[in-house]
């Protein structure tokens, strides 16, 4: 199981357990990716949506460690119409803090025009992209003229997103929206760090004097080989 050992991995454990969903399966879930690494912080977000007649739920877990971010995402599915029968579906991802592209951080306060310093974020929308996807939301372009039916075409904007995480005071309550941005600014730092860290520079091997042809860690040639 997640280790107790750090006020980390505690937390991590009771958060699991006050979500709810299938505590005991999502934490060896979470432990077989974690390989044995700390958890320096954590994000659990729970959403259910109903289908028709069914009801469906899935918990997202974000876990930091010092090198990587561990996502596991869990959802269950009714196999028969009495619920007495049901099938959950697990997918893992470790991604390297060096290769997360950017993280945004997307808030919503009411009453703008009240604003004060101690006033809580009512929303917050977490977005990471990591491995280059990019999404494309498109709507039909129109012109100014209200009785023009020419097609314009569509105009939209591209996102750099691979996960989007949205929670809400409403929905989740106010310290899950604390929460997710206690989260977001841990990997935000993390990342910043592990993205201006100095770039080891490659050297000839070890014990190997140093000569002319020496590049880069590999030997110049003066030919190219095919």
């Amino acid at each position: 199981m997640i280790s107790r050992t750090s006020a980390a991995g505690r937390d991590l454990h009771s958060a699991l357990e006050r979500a709810g969903f299938y505590p005991r399966l999502v934490a060896d879930v979470v432990d077989d990716a974690l390989d044995g690494m700390e958890p320096l912080a954590h994000l659990i977000h729970l959403e259910t949506h109903i289908e028709h007649n069914e009801v469906h739920r899935h918990v997202t877990v974000l876990v930091l460690t010092a090198d990587v971010m561990v996502v596991v995402h869990v959802d269950d599915q009714q196999l028969d119409e009495l619920g007495g029968k049901a099938m959950a579906q697990v997918s893992t991802e470790t991604v390297a803090v060096t290769k997360i592209g950017s993280v945004v951080l997307s808030y919503v306060y009411q009453q703008p025009q009240d604003y004060r310093s101690s006033d809580r974020v009512r929303e917050l929308t977490l977005g990471i992209a990591w491995s280059g996807g990019q999404r494309i939301d498109l709507t039909p372009a129109g012109c100014e003229d209200p009785q023009c039916e020419a097609d314009h075409g569509y105009t939209g904007t591209m996102q750099e997103e691979d996960l989007v995480l949205r929670v809400s005071a409403e929905a989740d309550g106010k310290q899950a929206v604390e929460d997710a941005r206690t989260f977001a600014r841990a990997l935000r730092k993390l990342n910043t760090a592990a993205s201006l860290a100095p770039v080891p520079q490659a050297g000839p091997p070890a014990g190997a004097e140093a000569r002319p042809g020496w590049v880069g860690g590999r030997f110049a040639r003066g030919h190219h080989q095919g």
